[in-house]
């Protein structure tokens, strides 16, 4: 009862945030808190610091305190004897925020440091986090959209809502996007809002079907071999989705392992690094991600064993990466949808980006989308497996994390 009492408060208080931001009487007092930092979460100044906890973080803790109670009273009615001992680490949970917005009220000058993590300055230690609220992840709510990220300390009820990720007004480039995947990711990207950039070896500018209405969008012309044309794009996207390769299907001539590799895996490899490389300043790590299409030919057979073979090989370079990387990395472990590739595949491609997409919002970072089930019970051990072990028998990368931005820091 007494975890299931901090799990309860952590909710009403996201539900309380959430809330807070579609009902305009609420937002007037949770509207102080969206006007206290700057972008490198240093406060404009102590005075509008100081009404903020007032105004905000004091009702907000409130309104957990009156959750709380409810919850005390609930179960006091079921089990009269253990309501009270069993919410009592509760109370103390709920306790801890009304102090701390009381002291930093108060203006005491250790009150940011020792009680408001969320807030504190300096350049970003990891990108953000999965499961609890890090400073990278709240920053996205002030700086990237406020209208997502509600979460205080738990990502739960963001990942069940789809605003653990918001794509509104990012610019998401797509490899491959001459394909039937690419294509439907294009078009599932921009429904929710991302700029999107098609990235295709086709010299044929990329149109999509929006409510019966062609749109053409930018396309980028570029072939395997030329990752390196693509630096300058890459500096300017905030999510890349490698989604480009190749399936010589039966073939095993040297020529089809080159190619094989050369498509599915190196030249991923280097767009990788070249995107990685981008990523600098604490916006870079909050709003920059990788996708990579490794396939579920990871863990299942595809029945074209140079296809299984290279995409293995991209599956584990991404594991290997994801130790070091500054910024999230996602894998899509798709099953067999209809394609050029694949044209007996048996799902819909574009209700396979369809799903991604909601998967990404909900923050998946290893997206399976498949009819094998084998694949839901399998990928996860082989990731485990495999990231623990060059964990172990490998060295850190020297690719460093960002800085603090110093663009922002006086704005």
């Amino acid at each position: 009862m007494s975890i299931g009492s901090i799990l309860w408060v952590e909710l009403v208080r996201d539900l309380y945030h959430a809330l807070a931001h579609l009902w305009k009487p609420l937002y007037k007092l949770h509207g102080w808190h969206h006007r206290v930092f700057r972008k490198d979460l240093t406060p404009f100044n102590d005075r509008i610091y100081r009404d903020a906890n007032w105004y905000n973080d004091l009702p907000e803790s409130g309104v957990m305190l009156l959750g709380l109670t409810l919850f005390w009273a609930i179960a006091r009615a079921f089990d009269q004897t253990n309501a009270t001992w069993g919410c009592a680490l509760g109370f103390l949970y709920v306790g801890i925020y009304v102090f701390g917005a009381v002291v930093r009220g108060l203006g005491f000058p250790w009150a940011h440091d020792l009680t408001d993590l969320t807030h504190m300055p300096g350049p970003f230690e990891a990108p953000p986090s999965r499961w609890l609220v890090n400073r990278t992840y709240h920053w996205r709510h002030h700086f990237d959209n406020q209208d997502a990220y509600f979460c205080g300390v738990l990502t739960f009820l963001d990942r069940w809502m789809g605003t653990a990720l918001s794509l509104k007004n990012k610019t998401v480039a797509v490899t491959g996007a001459s394909g039937t995947l690419g294509t439907a990711l294009l078009e599932q990207l921009h429904r929710s809002g991302a700029k999107v950039i098609a990235l295709t070896s086709s010299d044929r500018e990329i149109t999509l079907e929006i409510d019966g209405e062609a749109k053409t969008i930018r396309t980028e012309v570029w072939s395997v071999g030329e990752e390196a044309k693509l630096a300058t794009l890459l500096e300017k996207v905030d999510i890349l989705v490698l989604n480009h390769g190749i399936n010589v299907h039966g073939d095993r001539s040297a020529e089809a392992i080159v190619k094989s590799y050369e498509v599915n895996a190196f030249s991923g490899l280097r767009l990788m690094e070249a995107f990685l490389a981008t990523v600098r300043t604490n916006r870079d790590i909050a709003r920059k991600e990788l996708w990579v299409n490794t396939s579920e030919a990871e863990v299942i057979p595809a029945v074209s064993p140079l296809y299984e073979l290279s995409k293995r090989a991209m599956g584990d370079f991404v594991t290997l990466r994801r130790l070091d990387a500054p910024c999230v990395i996602r894998k899509l472990i798709l099953g067999p949808f209809k394609s050029n590739l694949n044209p007996i595949g048996v799902m819909s491609p574009e209700k396979v980006a369809k799903r991604i997409v909601r998967l990404a919002k909900g923050d998946a970072r290893n997206i399976i989308v498949t009819i094998d089930p084998l694949t839901f019970v399998l990928h996860p051990i082989k990731e485990l497996a495999v990231s623990l072990y060059f964990r172990w028998f490998s060295k850190p990368s020297a690719l460093p994390l960002p800085s603090a931005d110093k663009s922002t820091e006086a704005s």
